[in-house]
């Protein structure tokens, strides 16, 4: 045995497991035609300080370029919503200006966004939203209620169960990996642009079409924490 730091995950009651495992037995036998019109759908903070590596030669670690100046007092971030569907994805949009209510939910994703997509699927088309409260709030459901756009009822805590997490992966190791590492909020949030738009479709696909791999493995831990 040998001591390691030990992994992060969500608090998870007896309530949430018990939803998650009732979901994964809904939907562990769907298949790419059932996930074909669904829309996964996230949002992910940046920080300037999750660049763990660089690329430089011998010799310059104190360069200029080399070095992330970092601000005790000012977190340097950028926070990032985007969607992910099995032949396409939405345009990354940044989330700035302070915290996202159910207004900015609705006026700045909801509307310009996820209604003319849900338009161009056509029937079927199904979102996949957190139960964050924005998302839930009286104003947004309305919205949803409606426009007639149709949600999955996902269950809380449960960002494991989404793909679209792991491609916020891929996106941070493409970051970490540049050869010029970002050092400011606008470097950080073009690398985001030019790597959300670089990534194969086809890896979003295979991100969408392992979703019951997710279910069986959540369904294994009875609900719990899987290593997605």
């Amino acid at each position: 045995m040998r001591a390691r730091d030990p992994l992060v995950g969500p608090v998870l009651t007896a309530h949430h497991c018990a939803a998650r495992l009732a979901f994964t037995r809904e939907h562990r036998n769907w298949q790419v035609h059932h996930w074909h019109p669904v829309l996964f759908t996230d949002e992910s903070r940046f920080t300037l300080t999750d660049v763990k590596s660089l690329w430089r030669r011998c010799g310059e670690s104190y360069a200029a370029s080399n070095i992330i100046q970092h601000d005790q007092f000012c977190i340097r971030s950028v926070m990032t919503w985007g969607g992910i569907y099995l032949e396409d994805r939405t345009h990354r949009h940044v989330l700035a200006n302070g915290t996202l209510n159910a207004v900015r939910y609705r006026d700045e994703i909801l509307r310009p966004i996820i209604r003319p997509y849900a338009g161009a699927v056509g029937p079927g088309f199904l979102l996949v939203q957190d139960n964050a409260q924005p998302r839930v709030a009286r104003v947004c459901r309305q919205f949803l209620d409606d426009t007639g756009i149709d949600a999955i009822d996902w269950p809380s805590s449960s960002s494991d169960l989404n793909p679209i997490q792991n491609l916020w992966v891929v996106m941070c190791l493409c970051i970490w990996c540049c050869q010029v590492v970002p050092q400011t909020v606008q470097e950080l949030t073009d690398a985001q642009i030019q790597f959300w738009e670089e990534i194969p479709q086809d890896t979003i696909y295979r991100l969408i079409r392992s979703m019951p791999r997710h279910c069986q493995e959540c369904i294994q831990a009875c609900g719990g924490h899987t290593h997605y």
